[in-house]
């Protein structure tokens, strides 16, 4: 007969089953050896009451001097246990990430959002300016690879127009592109008869939203073209010969037969500029706030908007101004001439930048694309050219057009268009900042009257025509940006958002003196002016406050500071200088090269004696 064992004090009483504390459940994301790994030991657990007792019976203080608390040898500060072998990151599920890291970026998708140009070295300078550019060139990298992740959440993208079979695109009308779109695209195909006050000028502001047409006999009027909305019509009783939005759509320039007005979008006249008299073509530079007037005197006015003051006003020299435009890239004003030429203006010089000879005859209309690569002009000589502006100035492609070109314009895409009597003509090329193919038109449409007027809605597919007959709207699939800046062109901004980006752009406002062909041209140092700014200080003040003051050496003590031992020290120092400024020249001066081996002949000759 079996008996039970008396409990021991080694041996902890059992309890009942319902008494016993019930195991705490394992979660999902944990695993099994969590408290083996922890190092606790797999004995029953202690009382934690009898643990506490046990600490309140141990004395405080002890006066025995063989046990103290402090040990003779100094005690070290222990180093955290490094884990030898790092398993993987898991997630809360426990699945392990296949792909770790970032998302890899195609370098050619990088590179168009890259601003720095990699293939020039780092000057040699000092280390302390060396690093801040090397640092200044990570962080452009940096953010050329997050705007490359970026593109992948837009989420329009460029139409396009194709026909099926070999079919010709010019061939289609507008009549089938308007049914073959949904219903909203179709809405922005509309025409305006208005023959009793044209011919018409037109413009788009810049968000792409508003609409401000004029005609020759006064009538003027803004509208919400997407809403078809009228914001103001009035009838300045005065010829209108164009129209311009300014920074917003909230004011307007209209150069009228004698000075020049400023308009609210109320309708209401606020200023009258009377200095600039005669006016036939405007252009409008949102980073500058300058409005740029080109009158029929032969002046060219800059007028700053932000302060209400004449930045410039240059005398040309080439009679009446009525062709005019402005190249988007760098803000330089392009007039074209009746000699033939056509010349690059900026508020800073009073010559022009550079004079382009481009046709035989006059010159009847000038556009520039939006990244100012290429320029396209039509002459008298029912020419029609595309330069490089490059730098080259030469000649790309040429059509001769059996009407010449009146007015041109580029869309935002690179799509040009050119309206010649009644007839507007479209060439695209392979995709933005690419050369149009003048060989055959994309797109062809007759209107219903002279075309006076051309202008390329941004971010629509959308091409405002002004003629003497009203306004058309076209669709032009493929013509603008899918893709809006929400920061600087929002068409769906609200009243307080767009007081706000005019303080901010205000603040950002850039001077009228950096205008330049070459903008990249201001991030650089003048080092010729620099080295002549250096000599002349020299001169004026008889020496070189920049030199570096010879080596004298510290006094020394206990007989080290003997004439000998000061001589030896700095001729040591002269020693050391003269070898670096040695291996800096051996440096940068080419490799030698290699002598020629001499030819090997069978027979020795007596001359060869003077050979080296």
């Amino acid at each position: 007969m079996e008996t039970v064992p008396k409990p021991s004090r080694d041996v902890p009483p059992k309890k009942n089953r319902l008494q016993a504390k019930k195991k705490k459940p394992r979660r999902y994301w944990e695993e099994e050896t969590t408290l083996t790994a922890a190092g606790a030991s797999p004995g029953p657990p202690g009382n934690k009451k009898r643990n506490r007792e046990l600490r309140h019976q141990r004395p405080k203080n002890t006066n025995n001097p063989k046990k103290s608390r402090f040990s003779r040898k100094p005690q070290l500060p222990k180093k955290p246990r490094e884990r030898r072998n790092p398993g993987p990151q898991r997630s809360l599920s426990g699945a392990q990430d296949p792909f770790p890291g970032p998302a890899p970026v195609p370098v050619e998708v990088a590179q168009k959002f890259c601003r720095i140009d990699k293939s020039k070295k780092l000057p040699h300078s000092k280390s302390k300016t060396r690093t801040r550019l090397e640092v200044a060139e990570a962080e452009e990298q940096e953010i050329s690879i997050k705007a490359a992740r970026s593109e992948l959440l837009l989420a329009e993208e460029p139409g396009f127009l194709e026909g099926e079979d070999g079919e010709d695109t010019a061939k289609i009308r507008q009549v089938d592109i308007v049914e073959a779109v949904d219903i909203a695209s179709a809405a922005k195909h509309f025409d305006l008869n208005l023959r009793q006050f044209g011919p018409y000028r037109l413009n788009y502001s810049r968000t792409g939203r508003h609409l401000a047409f004029g005609g020759r006999r006064g009538h003027v009027a803004t509208l919400d073209w997407v809403t078809k909305r009228l914001m103001c019509e009035i009838n300045v009783m005065e010829a209108v010969r164009d129209i311009r939005f300014l920074h917003s759509e909230a004011l307007f320039a209209v150069a009228q037969n004698r000075w020049l007005h400023i308009y609210d979008n109320q309708g209401i006249e606020l200023h009258c500029i009377r200095r600039c008299d005669r006016v036939m073509r405007l252009e409008f530079l949102p980073f500058h706030f300058l409005l740029a007037t080109a009158s029929e005197t032969g002046f060219l006015t800059y007028l700053d908007v932000s302060v209400g003051k004449i930045v410039a006003a240059l005398n040309a020299r080439a009679g009446r101004l009525d062709v005019m435009t402005k190249n988007p890239y760098n803000a330089v004003i392009h007039l074209g001439h009746s000699n033939g030429t056509v010349s690059l203006w900026s508020p800073a010089m009073k010559e022009p930048l550079a004079k382009i000879l481009c046709h035989r005859g006059g010159v009847r209309a000038v556009a520039v694309d939006s990244t100012g690569t290429y320029m396209a002009t039509s002459g008298l000589d029912h020419q029609l050219k595309i330069f490089d502006l490059r730098g080259t100035f030469q000649p790309l492609s040429a059509r001769t057009l059996p009407q010449g070109a009146g007015h041109l314009v580029f869309s935002q895409r690179g799509l040009l268009a050119a309206g010649m009597g009644d007839v507007v003509n479209i060439w695209a090329g392979q995709g933005k900042a690419s050369l149009p193919s003048l060989e055959q038109p994309y797109l062809t449409h007759r209107l219903s009257g002279h075309v006076h007027g051309l202008h390329f809605c941004p971010f629509e597919d959308v091409l405002g025509v002004g003629h003497t007959g009203g306004i058309t709207s076209m669709l032009v699939p493929g013509a603008a940006e899918p893709n809006f800046d929400g920061l600087e062109s929002n068409p769906y901004r609200s009243q307080k958002q767009r007081q706000e980006w005019e303080v901010k752009a205000l603040l950002e406002k850039v001077p009228a003196e950096l205008i330049c062909l070459d903008p990249r041209a201001l991030a650089e140092v003048d080092v010729i002016s620099l080295e002549q700014e250096k000599k002349e200080r020299i001169e004026r003040l008889g020496y070189d406050p920049e030199a570096k003051a010879p080596f004298q050496p510290k006094p020394k003590q206990k007989g080290r500071s003997s004439t000998a031992s000061l001589v030896k020290r700095k001729r040591k120092v002269m020693d050391e200088e003269h070898r670096d400024k040695v291996r800096q020249s051996l440096e940068q001066q080419p490799q030698k090269q290699e002598k020629k081996a001499k030819p090997t002949r069978a027979r020795p000759s007596a001359l060869d004696r003077f050979l080296r």
